[in-house]
């Protein structure tokens, strides 16, 4: 399934139904009056934040997405057919942005929200509505009112608690498959990871959701490379965790740069809790790695740690560290699995 983080769409609600100009005709009644119905009203255009989904492809083959109309109304005192609402299932996580791609009219960020982001028209009263004493047999009825007509912009920003951070081919993907069970590219060669990847991580009975996303290389803000274009998934993590590559031959420079590029993004994100980790210190001596953790530590912000996500050395200690600045709530306690007083198998 190829993975989709932005896509505009063009909505529309549904037109209110028009109002009925009738009179009762009936045998034996002279003064039936008038008995004209409401029109029904149009249908609302709805966003929806559903479980199961993680990428906004459905959007890529359709772009157009039309409300139900109200149907007119009849004679007899008969109102009009609403029109049927349509609802856009997006993922959690998802912005609705408006057409200059910058005023947020909502973000979803939770199972089953929902909002209308456009109403749908009134019905319009029939000659019935009309009816006065001074005016017995009205001529007069409303139209419903107009469809609203709008384009808006979908961005997705993945739920994690945990971003993966560092320049290409620095262990992100190898620390993500050695520690849970997702399965992302794994290759020698930069930039083999081209989309975001989740995966479920656990330590000391809790789970929490790491997010894996391209490597960032000097000049990201200006677009080389892949950009910061997917540094929107990490925004809403609790902590970032910067894998620094052991063997680039300049470890200090890469933390440095990307930095940089996290305060050229702007907001928030350069802020965050951030850990600092020494990555594959399996191709390193005892020597080695005393230089570099005392090079990055006059750099980094905080302590820095040592990990192999190849030898799984230190794995344990770092998923320790990133729980302790999760908060609990964010936090999935592991079930424990059921007891059962005979383990014998049986048909």
């Amino acid at each position: 399934m190829k993975f989709l983080d932005l896509a505009k769409v063009y909505i529309r609600s549904g037109a209110g139904g028009a109002g009925c100009i009738s009179f009762r005709r009936e045998k034996f009644i002279e003064y039936g009056g008038p008995d004209g119905g409401d029109g029904g009203d149009g249908g609302d255009v709805i966003v929806e934040a559903v479980d199961g989904l993680n990428t906004l492809i459905d959007f890529r083959y359709q772009q157009h997405f039309f409300a139900g109309s109200g149907q007119h109304g009849m004679g007899s005192q008969r109102t009009g057919k609403d029109g049927e609402d349509k609802i856009l299932r997006v993922p959690v996580g998802t912005e609705i942005i408006d057409e200059d791609e910058e005023t947020v009219i909502a973000d979803l960020t939770e199972i089953g929200q929902r909002v209308i982001i456009a109403k749908g028209g009134n019905g319009g009263w029939g000659n019935l509505h009309f009816k006065t004493a001074t005016n017995q047999a009205p001529r007069r009825a409303n139209p419903g009112q107009e469809a609203i007509e709008r384009t808006i912009w979908l961005r997705l920003k993945l739920i994690a608690d945990v971003g993966l951070l560092g320049m290409p081919n620095a262990g992100k993907s190898t620390f993500l498959a050695a520690t849970s069970n997702a399965r992302p590219k794994v290759a020698d060669y930069p930039f083999t990871t081209l989309v975001p990847n989740l995966g479920v991580v656990g330590v000391d009975d809790v789970e929490f959701v790491v997010a894996d996303i391209p490597g960032l290389i000097a000049g990201a803000s200006e677009g080389r490379g892949l950009g910061d274009m997917f540094l929107g998934h990490v925004e809403r993590c609790a902590v970032l965790l910067h894998l620094i590559d052991g063997t680039s031959g300049d470890p200090a420079g890469d933390l440095v740069t990307i930095i940089h590029e996290l305060e050229q993004y702007g907001g928030e994100l350069a802020d965050k809790p951030r850990i600092t980790v020494l990555n594959k210190i399996d191709a390193l001596d005892a020597e080695e790695r005393a230089f570099l953790r005392d090079e990055l530590a006059e750099v980094a912000t905080g302590p820095v740690m040592l990990m192999s996500g190849v030898s799984r050395e230190g794995i344990t200690e770092v998923l320790r560290a990133l729980r302790g600045e999760i908060d609990d709530n964010r936090l999935r306690h592991r079930v424990a699995e059921a007891a059962t007083d005979d383990p014998e198998w049986r048909p």
